[in-house]
């Protein structure tokens, strides 16, 4: 495989080939044993009153041990039943454990019935807004920049994002700010050639080279990242003024050379339609002359006097 130097335009076909280690996942959402909650409120419901009803005609008279019992164990099993109800919401799973094991994830909203002494923790599944500090790094050539971005992130996985990380709010945190400055220590600020990115010049294929290593990064905690963008990019406050009097500089000198080249393109093209046109002929001394004249006009800063010829050619 090629050696690539950071940094460079080869690196956008390696957007997705980000090399972050993260310890495999030990356990992954599926779904438990759950039912409508519904018809499991009217059984509870039914229970409970029967068992009431029951209790209340065993202590009728001397009283009847048996209905007693019968009674109590419904009343029970109704409690059982009825506390095993959840209602769950949209953007809302129930992560549910039978003592610490886990068993699944409920995701469908509404009333929902799972298997008595289970734990059911609420996760959230909306989408979510995360914005970075300003980060103050280096960047590749070692100057100091202010970097900033936000993160939109979804729980893709609610069991991976409850067992395998301690706090994934946090976690993504974290590891959004470490993959910030990481991309802004792999980049120059400014480019100094075509065949280099930039965090300035090429913001689509940072972003996306930001996005890919990001989602690397939280993928272990079950969290699926659908957009990161830079909100803050410039130079540190204490070289702020010396980087824009380089650019200041830079644009000097590509608007010099843009204007030499189109002076040079339009005295060729006077000369040629001279020659071609037989208007004059001119030696090569005086062709000299003519150009000399022509870049001075075309390139001055300043409006140039004219001064007419009022002799021939050669005087």
């Amino acid at each position: 495989m090629t050696q690539q130097t950071p940094g460079t335009v080869a690196d956008v076909n390696e957007i997705e080939e980000v090399a972050v280690e993260m310890p495999a996942a030990r356990v992954r959402e599926r779904r438990p044993f759950d039912l409508n909650g519904w018809p499991m409120l009217g059984l509870g419901l039914l229970m409970l009153a029967g068992g009431v009803a029951v209790i209340v005609q065993g202590s009728e008279g001397d009283g009847s041990p048996a209905l007693l019992v019968t009674g109590v164990a419904l009343v029970i099993l109704a409690a059982l039943v009825l506390g095993s109800l959840m209602a769950v919401a949209p953007g809302e799973a129930r992560v549910v454990q039978l003592l610490g094991r886990y068993l699944g994830t409920v995701r469908t909203d509404g009333l929902r019935w799972v298997i008595p002494f289970t734990q059911k923790r609420k996760i959230s599944t909306r989408i979510r807004n995360h914005e970075t500090d300003v980060a103050k790094v280096n960047d590749l050539d070692g100057n100091p920049i202010e970097m900033a971005a936000v993160v939109v992130w979804q729980v893709e996985d609610t069991a991976k994002a409850t067992f395998e990380v301690d706090d994934f709010v946090e976690f993504v945190a974290i590891q959004t700010e470490t993959a910030v400055r990481h991309i802004a220590g792999n980049y120059p600020y400014d480019a100094h050639d075509d065949t280099q990115l930039s965090l300035r010049d090429n913001a689509d294929e940072i972003t996306a080279k930001l996005s890919a290593e990001i989602s690397a990064r939280v993928s272990s905690a079950g969290v699926r990242v659908i957009e990161s963008r830079i909100t803050r990019l410039s130079y540190a406050p204490e070289i702020a003024q010396a980087m824009l009097r380089r650019q200041q500089a830079g644009a000097v000198v590509a608007a010099r050379q843009r204007i030499v080249e189109g002076a040079v393109g339009m005295v060729e093209a006077a000369l040629q339609r001279l020659d071609a046109a037989d208007v004059v002929d001119l030696d090569d001394e005086r062709k000299a002359t003519m150009v000399s004249n022509l870049l001075v006009v075309l390139c001055g800063d300043k409006d140039v006097q004219p001064v007419v010829n009022t002799g021939s050619l050669y005087q």
